[in-house]
């Protein structure tokens, strides 16, 4: 099926140690209902670097987009998310960031109890690349995706520059653009406590049952919502 006029593109952001792959089903799902998508591959070396690389793949898209961000990823559609041709942001399971804050420094004050992640990054002799643990991988990542898809997913995890827990974004694209918040209410990763005071800086939010990668857990719920976003 053709994109008819009133139809945004889509733009998908991973997030950390993953690569635009993650996107792979979803991709599937929007391409038969006629919604056009294209991934950004992230380096993953500092935030203001991703942030660049997303802008850059805004402007060759060259139409109005809803940026999607995974993780991570929701820092770098935040900073990126000023853009001309973003119309919606939508955030899951990700970092909705305010002034001032970084994906290993949000809402300080808020009291809410870490997830494992901390257990399973693994840093390198100069503590400048971090890697994480396989099996905890498997669990914190992709812990009710299919059996038959996770060890592939662990497989493909790549190290990323420790500079993008700092990294803070300069502008704050969802002061500017309307945003939707997905919240997994099972994440390991990223604490629910965490997510939902995120994601009540969103213009809409909503609650899903599953773990930290509905991408890889539910593609089809996630491909529906955004293309519910893309033909409003």
């Amino acid at each position: 099926m053709e994109q008819t006029s009133d139809v945004l593109g889509v733009m998908l952001v991973h997030g950390l140690w993953h690569g635009g792959w993650v996107w792979d089903a979803v991709r599937r799902d929007l391409d038969r209902a006629g919604v056009v998508s294209q991934v950004v591959e992230l380096p993953m070396n500092d935030l203001a670097s991703d942030i660049m690389v997303t802008r850059r793949a805004l402007d060759e898209f060259d139409r109005p987009v809803v940026l999607v961000g995974h993780s991570y990823g929701g820092a770098v559609i935040t900073g990126a998310g000023t853009h001309p041709h973003v119309a919606h942001l939508l955030y899951l399971a990700a970092y909705q960031l305010a002034e001032g804050e970084s994906v290993g420094r949000t809402l300080p004050d808020l009291g809410v109890p870490p997830t494992r992640l901390a257990d399973a990054l693994r840093f390198s002799d100069d503590g400048k690349v971090v890697t994480l643990d396989p099996g905890l991988a498997a669990e914190l990542l992709f812990g009710d995706a299919p059996e038959q898809i996770v060890a592939a997913a662990v497989g493909r995890l790549r190290p990323v520059g420790r500079a993008v827990f700092s990294g803070v974004p300069e502008q704050i694209g969802w002061r500017h653009r309307p945003s939707t918040y997905v919240v997994c209410t099972d994440d390991l990763m990223v604490h629910p406590d965490l997510e939902r005071a995120m994601a009540a800086r969103a213009t809409t939010r909503q609650e899903w049952p599953g773990g930290h990668s509905p991408m890889m857990a539910r593609p089809g719920a996630v491909a529906d919502l955004i293309t519910s976003l893309a033909t409003r």
